[in-house]
């Protein structure tokens, strides 16, 4: 099996546990307003198999001693689940172990659920916690999102969820409150606050693409600070 492969992270460590190789696939059925690689909505880079995949990927197996491995990632790797887990199953037969990092954004079929049950980790991102701003924000389905989210906990997989943080969308301490709420219908190891940069903008210039929050300051990391107490509070 094949798929399109935008780019690679040969020493991620920000993408699940310890030190990961990071394959960002491409495709996404989501438009967020503060996408950081809007690169990946579209086919780029090139195809790539399983086996030459996994192939490359066995170099690095030094790094993951300390718990680490692969992460899937995008745009939106589950686009790509048949992928993931044939190319899975191959990790584990090399005693890697992947992670999949996702927004949720895909109808829960049989393919996603197998892709998922094969994954160590689970990265979650909860864009918006009502449907209104979900759609507003994302252009994309809500309860694709909570699916995802609710099966894997009911398969006891590991989760972590995280959130981007934009001023003026969604960074006082009442929307917070109302994410940790939410929050708490899901099993999950650990919830991470993300702070909205400016670093990606240049993507939206090189690709001609309209950029709705190209006059978006990054948000203050005091801030973040603040936020992420405020969760940690409420959780």
């Amino acid at each position: 099996m094949k798929a399109d492969i935008h780019s690679f992270e040969s020493m991620a460590a920000l993408d699940g546990d310890g030190i990961r190789y990071a394959v960002f696939l491409t495709g996404c059925p989501l438009r967020c307003a503060y996408c950081h690689n809007p690169d990946t909505w579209f086919k780029s880079g090139r195809e790539w198999s399983s086996e030459e995949l996994v192939n490359k990927i066995k170099r690095y197996k030094p790094y993951f001693k300390n718990g680490g491995g692969v992460t899937f990632s995008g745009g939106e790797p589950l686009l790509h689940a048949a992928f993931i887990s044939e190319t899975g199953k191959l990790l584990r037969e090399n005693g890697i172990h992947y992670a999949v990092d996702t927004s949720g954004s895909v109808p829960l079929t049989d393919d996603v659920k197998t892709a998922l049950d094969g994954a160590d980790l689970v990265i979650l991102d909860l864009k918006f916690c009502d449907a209104d701003n979900y759609k507003r924000y994302t252009k994309g389905v809500f309860d694709h999102f909570v699916n995802v989210g609710k099966y894997c906990c009911e398969k006891n997989i590991r989760l972590w969820l995280r959130t981007v943080i934009v001023p003026g969308i969604n960074d006082s301490e009442e929307h917070i409150v109302k994410y940790a709420q939410f929050a708490k219908q899901f099993k999950f190891e650990k919830y991470e606050l993300l702070a909205f940069h400016t670093m990606g903008f240049f993507k939206y210039e090189n690709s001609d693409i309209d950029n709705p929050l190209k006059n978006t300051p990054p948000l203050d990391k005091e801030k973040l600070k603040l936020l992420q107490s405020v969760l940690d509070n409420n959780i």
